[in-house]
């Protein structure tokens, strides 16, 4: 029997993880592990007991969640031994969906387990920014305000508020002058969002940065110049497809390490508040051991 630290995110998901945690948990179980349930007050006493649980030796931390519950946790894992899990029940997953995680939550837990019986744990590379580590994409400017705005919100609840957050920041967009520094090569320039990846997605599937690599030792950066209104709302849905990087607005760069500095703007990762610039991000290659890959066992074997 192993041990493993289990993070549930009570309200990811408005609650699906709360939800299906009793069968992740059997499931866990029945494939030959012993799962202990982290306390959940709040943020910081979960990164706590999760870091407490990889001092202590435990074999791996599940997180049961969306891109916040794998944030949390990647705090305690990343630049250990120690293996992530990432069972997706969260309204974005999108750690999950860039490490090829089955995204039914008792098929990914299923998954986990027989990579670590098996030994099968690959390394990726993370993010790190003023002493946070993160995972998929940091970004600011107009998403990072959406993002800010719509946790803020009180209503409406669920993804509701995000489209309410993106009509509020629309009504005051205008560009922001940043100064981008990408392996000590500098230049300011006006933009409407920057975007830096070590996976493609945020926002829930969201291609921003749709040729990142999370094992190249290296961020992808998108730049979103000065766009209208209009042409804001018409291009956005193309980062379903991540065609919006032919947009003449949009510039893609790769650099190891990302400076990013301006005046009232704060820097989001994996959905969560980071910093406010000046930020420095650097990729640290190999930081994360995560589960979750292999090919999940056929329904009778998890049901």
């Amino acid at each position: 029997m192993t041990d493993v630290a289990v993070l549930v995110s009570p309200a990811a998901g408005r609650g699906r993880a709360r939800a299906v945690s009793g069968a992740v948990l059997d499931v866990l179980r029945r494939r030959g592990l012993t799962p202990h349930v982290l306390p959940a007050a709040d943020r910081a006493g979960v990164e706590r007991a999760a870091a407490a649980a990889v001092a202590a030796g435990t074999g791996a931390v599940v997180a049961v969640g969306g891109d916040g519950a794998a944030h949390a946790a990647l705090q305690a894992v990343a630049g250990t031994a120690t293996p992530l899990a990432v069972v997706p029940a969260g309204t974005g997953n999108d750690l999950a969906l860039a490490l090829g995680v089955p995204p039914e939550p008792v098929a990914a837990a299923a998954a986990a387990a027989a990579d670590l019986r098996e030994g099968a744990v690959r390394t990726v590379d993370a993010g790190r920014t003023a002493g946070r580590w993160w995972a998929t994409v940091l970004c600011c400017g107009f998403d990072s305000a959406v993002t800010d705005r719509a946790n803020r919100l009180r209503w409406p609840r669920g993804p509701r508020r995000y489209d309410v957050a993106v009509l509020a920041e629309l009504a005051r967009l205008r560009p922001r002058e940043v100064t981008l520094t990408l392996d000590g090569v500098r230049r300011t320039l006006p933009v409407t969002l920057v975007a830096v990846g070590n996976t493609a997605c945020y926002g829930g599937g969201l291609r921003v940065c749709p040729v990142a690599d999370p094992a190249d030792g290296h961020l992808d950066v998108t730049v979103v110049g000065p766009v209208s209104r209009r042409e804001l709302v018409r291009t956005r849905p193309r980062l379903t497809s991540g065609t919006h990087v032919g947009h003449p607005a949009v510039t893609v760069h790769r650099a190891a390490r990302v400076e990013l500095a301006g005046a009232g703007l704060t820097a989001w990762a994996d959905g969560e508040p980071v910093a406010a610039l000046p930020v420095v991000a650097e990729a640290v290659p190999g930081a994360l051991r995560v589960l979750g890959s292999a090919r999940p066992p056929r329904d009778d074997q998890v049901t």
